[in-house]
């Protein structure tokens, strides 16, 4: 079974999340902010981590960076998720480390999409 890390602040918001991502297949840890997920990205070395953008204190830009320096959780793949909709900011959050960006609100569908191409990329034709 993979196991998912999700940070997120707002505990409605990490209720749903649960849920979807236990539909599928995935154990389930959580975070309820970009220190905590830091800590737990590195010992428990989960197979996907679900960053939440907006959080006090660290937010999840910052986490992401810190968790890609750490060389036993550089190679987790974070999917970044968030209600930004300017492309800069965006563009920020690639930069800083995740994988990909989904958009606050989505569907099930949506995110299980996401999570497919981000734990199983399209390999380059050699």
């Amino acid at each position: 079974m993979n196991k998912a890390l999700i940070v997120e602040d707002h505990p409605d918001t990490l209720l749903i999340l649960t849920y979807l991502l236990e539909t599928m297949g995935f154990a389930v840890i959580s975070a309820n902010n970009g220190k905590e997920g830091v800590e737990k990205a590195i010992k428990e070395k989960p197979d996907l981590i679900f960053m939440d953008i907006m959080m006090p204190g660290m937010d999840g830009r910052e986490a992401t960076r810190r968790i890609r320096s750490n060389p036993e959780a550089k190679e987790i793949p974070i999917l970044a998720a968030t209600a930004i909709t300017d492309k800069s900011q965006l563009r920020e959050c690639i930069e800083a480390g995740c994988n990909d960006v989904i958009i606050k609100p989505f569907t099930a569908k949506d995110l299980q999409e996401k999570i497919q191409a981000v734990l199983d990329p399209p390999r380059d034709k050699q």
